[in-house]
């Protein structure tokens, strides 16, 4: 995906921006006064982006706040209201699940219970947003210089946490489980649509900010050395990034599993009255078969009681997004020595890479506002900026209510996926067969010098286009196969997540989403033709 895909539409985007000298919307509509939507369309997109995005950097706020405690709050479970034991939703869940679901979010038990705002995460949101709007406060001339801080810190932080992680105990297995490779997952169509959307979010393809920051570049910038250097460091520091993803997970699969090894261990000791040292991971299963076979009574009583531990299914219980990022990695933090320091160093990483995430995505709202001549005019760039954090951050307080992890699913899931692939297929078919591959290529010969090979006419012309069409319809179909839409809700008196179906206003907020951007190329495109014909004095034919 990387090579038919992201490198090829990454030069593409970042080409057009150099050589339109516009944001996504003027550039667009510079190419074809019919194609402005699909810069309205990459604008919609990242407002959605933005306006769920920030809610991570307030909840990585909200934990590094809570890090400098001893022992770190999701460590232990807290007491009941009787001091009697510990609570019961936490006792059936796990520390950090508790803290995680109750503790920061506050959860309702279902979408349809909204809930009020909750004010700690409200006030972490409203925080994270002054923390963008100071680094956006002068558009790109300070979003440059922030963007070198948070890129290249977060770099320092994983090579300190690569040190620690491959020290762990049972790093080894999780670096396994991550190198094996499972060749029957290449016949899923769900792990290509997947990889390619990691590498459309990772470099940011489809949403307006690399036309955005483009212009800014010197006509005779190199853009394709740029392109494949930032592909290449871009994946592998997705690679370098998963091994230490990978080496902390096998430790904690391995913590999980010992412990319950020491469970069963000491539950087989205790009811058959064995030697303290005898039973020992090493000879558990033969010691099992043995009581199994001479005590079948008596072990048929103690079974139920009795966890099947593996240490496959511990690296196989994977998980992604938020549970990941706040769930997981607290689960293996609070396991490590000196865990306060590891803990501020992680959250302290999340915050900066989610700063520097914002900042691309504001800025692909803010370039088209700012490049409005209407706007500018009556407005600075100060302004501007503090007006788009502001409606953002009021929009993003409902992320803050009791159902509001529900609604940032939603969000997650739906608000860009869909509409990315529909609007970097317009691209490359306006840049190859609207305004011409011919006429671009001279274009970018006159820009730089250099002369367009066959493998950028190729990708762009045919296989990348042939390849985003057959992804849209993998995707179309995978959500008309799956049937009712469903979510994960928690579930309190289980302390577990449950599936509950999307009540209908929830699918249409879905429906809402995905159309509120991908309407927008067609509409403005019908818009422009009407407003031709009027000017022209004709009357628009009726079908």
């Amino acid at each position: 995906m990387l090579i038919v895909e992201g490198m090829p539409l990454l030069y593409l985007e970042l080409a057009v921006g150099q050589r339109m000298r516009q944001g996504s919307i003027g550039a667009w509509r510079t190419i074809s006064p019919y194609l402005g939507g699909v810069g309205l369309a990459s604008m919609v997109v990242s407002f959605f982006l933005s306006t769920y995005y920030n809610i991570i950097n307030a909840w990585a706020f909200w934990y590094l706040f809570h890090s400098f405690q001893d022992p770190l709050p999701w460590s232990v479970c807290p007491l009941n209201d009787n001091h009697t034991g510990y609570d019961q939703e936490c006792e059936k869940a796990s520390s950090t699940q508790y803290f995680w679901y109750r503790k920061t979010l506050n959860i309702s038990p279902s979408i349809q219970d909204s809930g009020r705002v909750q004010w700690e995460p409200a006030l972490c949101l409203i925080l994270a947003w002054l923390v963008v709007y100071l680094c956006i406060l002068r558009g790109t001339e300070s979003t440059g210089k922030v963007v070198y801080f948070t890129a290249l810190l977060p770099y320092c932080v994983l090579v300190i946490y690569l040190v620690r992680g491959l020290t762990l105990h049972g790093a080894t297995n999780g670096l396994a489980y991550m190198f094996t490779p499972k060749l029957e997952q290449l016949a899923n169509p769900k792990a290509w649509i997947n990889a390619a959307t990691q590498i459309f979010f990772s470099l940011g393809l489809g949403f307006g900010s690399l036309i955005a920051f483009a212009s800014y570049n010197e006509p005779s910038n190199n853009c394709q050395k740029h392109a494949i250097i930032v592909s290449l460091i871009n994946s592998s520091t997705s690679v370098f990034a998963s091994i230490v993803t990978f080496s902390i997970y096998g430790f904690k699969a391995t913590f999980n599993y010992e412990s319950c090894l020491n469970k069963v261990i000491l539950l087989l000791t205790n009811s058959f009255d064995l030697e303290d040292g005898f039973l020992t991971a090493s000879n558990l299963e033969q010691v099992k078969s043995y009581l199994e076979s001479t005590f079948p009574g008596k072990y048929s009583e103690v079974l139920p009681q009795m966890k099947n531990c593996s240490l496959q299914s511990e690296l196989a219980t994977a998980v992604q997004g938020t549970g990941l990022s706040f769930i997981v990695y607290t689960e293996a933090i609070k396991n490590m020595e000196v865990s306060q320091l590891w803990s501020a160093l992680y959250f302290f990483m999340l915050l900066m890479l989610g700063i520097g995430s914002m900042l691309g995505n504001t800025a692909a709202i803010l370039t088209p506002l700012t490049d409005n001549k209407v706007i500018s005019s009556h407005l600075p760039k100060e302004a501007i900026s503090g007006l788009v954090c502001f409606v953002n951050c009021v929009i993003g307080l409902v992320f803050t209510m009791e159902a509001g992890n529900y609604w940032f699913d939603i969000f997650n899931e739906y608000a860009a996926t869909l509409s990315l692939l529909l609007i970097v297929l317009v691209e490359t078919i306006a840049v190859c067969y609207v305004y011409g591959l011919r006429r671009f290529e001279s274009d970018l010969k006159a820009m730089t010098g250099r002369a367009l090979n066959w493998y950028w006419k190729a990708m762009w012309a045919g296989v990348s286009p042939l390849l985003i069409i057959s992804l849209f319809v993998f995707y179309l179909s995978d959500y008309i196969l799956t049937g009712t839409l469903q979510y994960q809700a928690w579930d309190a008196a289980q302390g577990q997540l449950v599936t509950k179906d999307y009540p209908p206003y929830a699918l249409a907020v879905i429906g809402l989403l995905v159309a509120s951007s991908i309407m927008c190329i067609p509409l403005v495109a019908l818009g422009t033709f009407i407003m031709r014909c009027l000017k022209r004095g004709d009357t628009p034919p009726v079908a």
